[in-house]
């Protein structure tokens, strides 16, 4: 190593992880900001019970579908280049989901910054590993960090969400990645290294289309079943075209010479399981924090500050078992044994969760069984988040990264879209009603504990045992 990869790597290296971070922390926080603002967009936009998933689901869908071009372009320009580039357009989702006064140009924003999330995501990770990956010990410390960031940014969302929707105005819980990419963007080429790019190769265009859209048309139909009935034509065309672009992208892949996603890769020991449990992961723990926050504001009663505090006791908790208790864990028992378990603690929290009343409270109803749900997180993500990762070949760190990404935001969109039908056909479009939302909020808990439950039962069966890092 010279000497210049030296000084760079002892003075900069941990204040670029913590931009890092910072990039990790945002592109879920996104997902998770809008849900305390959620009752005020609906009045304000026209947003109906049943569509409103779709604040969510328009940001998950692009975010998810274009991970792996994010992934291959991090590959062929360069970490740094679309690292930068994707803050930018993140800036500019954020400007107009802002400023939208109706649902069309609100869903537009969304998707804008979903697209620039696809870019920051990957190549945050690439860089990770330029960074850390010769070190195995400071690697894990990184990945932790980096682990930490992604749940806390989604549960810490939710409350600074409901801090800005109740003292200043819902637009704002957009506004507030403008500040933070400008300076994100200024400390991108300050801190980050500039890397390899190939330059060499051909971008999939037909591939990123067909994954997007595949996916785009499945979340549909699921999230649409309820109100118009599963065996309707709408329905079927929806999950009929989803099918076919679904295929279409898996065939793509395996014929094209130089795809988005290298089927082969699936055959790396572990990647394919690790990737799996983080599926599952996203599809369990993602429904949780979006009716859990519908329950507190539209059946306790709680206004959008109030709801958000409510669930800062899981931020910290996260980010304590993840930066302190993972790594030991890790350390101590390899990595499938904590992801089993973190899964199986994970459904136990759900469980708890479905037994909420009409007239609970938040000390009975919620606190214990979220603290649950939050500890089997922590346990779950950073062991299947590092396997996935370290699984492939060093030069295939943005397609690995790129993956793995995909996997948490698609298995989140399509767990979401099942148990908002599930909770929508068990009274949650019942809005006013809440005996009726109650019953489907506990519907859709207890679906994600499902999830949770086939998550470890898969990780037992699919995960090789690995030794203690």
């Amino acid at each position: 190593m010279s000497t210049a990869t030296k000084t760079y790597a002892s003075t900069t290296r941990w204040w670029a992880l913590g931009l890092i971070a910072t990039a990790q922390f945002i592109v879920i926080m996104d997902t998770s900001i809008i849900g305390v603002a959620l009752p005020q967009m609906q009045a304000d936009l026209g947003f109906t019970q049943h569509n409103l998933s779709w604040v969510f689901n328009a940001y998950v869908v692009a975010f998810g579908g274009l991970l792996l071009l994010g992934g291959r372009l991090s590959d062929l320009f360069g970490a740094r280049r679309m690292f930068g580039a994707g803050w930018f357009i993140l800036l500019v989702g954020s400007v107009v989901a802002g400023i939208a006064g109706n649902v069309g140009v609100e869903l537009a924003g969304r998707a804008i910054q979903g697209i620039g999330a696809a870019l920051i995501a990957p190549s945050a990770l690439t860089l990770l590993m330029m960074l850390f990956g010769g070190n195995p010990k400071e690697l894990t410390k990184a990945l932790a960090l980096y682990g930490a960031a992604a749940p806390a940014g989604g549960t810490a969302g939710v409350f600074l969400g409901g801090v800005i929707t109740e003292y200043i105005s819902w637009p704002w819980v957009f506004y507030i990645n403008v500040p933070i990419a400008v300076i994100a963007l200024i400390g991108t080429r300050a801190l980050m290294p500039a890397g390899a790019a190939s330059n060499r190769g051909s971008v999939d265009i037909f591939g990123a289309l067909t994954v997007t859209l595949g996916l785009g048309a499945a979340v549909y139909g699921i999230v649409r079943a309820p109100e118009v009935g599963w065996g309707a034509t709408e329905t079927l065309i929806a999950l009929g075209a989803a099918a076919v672009l679904l295929v279409a992208f898996v065939i793509s892949q395996a014929i094209r010479r130089e795809p988005l996603m290298r089927l082969s890769i699936f055959g790396v020991p572990n990647l394919g399981a690790a990737n799996l449990a983080q599926v599952l992961l996203g599809a369990a723990w993602i429904p949780m924090w979006f009716f859990l926050n519908l329950y507190l504001q539209q059946v306790l009663g709680y206004t959008a500050f109030p709801s958000g505090a409510a669930l800062l006791p899981m931020t910290i908790l996260i980010m304590i078992a993840m930066i302190v208790l993972a790594p030991r864990v890790i350390a101590r028992f390899g990595t499938k044994t904590p992801i089993v378990v973190g899964l199986l603690i994970l459904a136990l929290g759900m469980g708890w969760l479905s037994f909420i009343r009409p007239d609970g409270n938040f000390w009975v109803d919620v606190l214990p069984a979220s603290l649950v749900a939050a500890l089997g997180m922590s346990l779950a993500f950073i062991p299947s988040l590092g396997t996935a990762i370290s699984s492939a070949r060093p030069e295939e760190g943005g397609l690995a990264a790129g993956i793995v990404n995909t996997s948490y935001q698609v298995g989140s969109a399509l767990g979401l879209a099942a148990m908002t039908a599930v909770a929508a056909a068990y009274g949650a479009d019942q809005l006013g009603n809440p005996t009726a939302l109650t019953s489907g909020f506990s519907a859709a808990f207890l679906g994600a504990g499902g999830i949770a439950l086939a998550g470890a039962v898969l990780a037992l069966i699919t995960l090789r045992g690995r030794p203690a890092a």
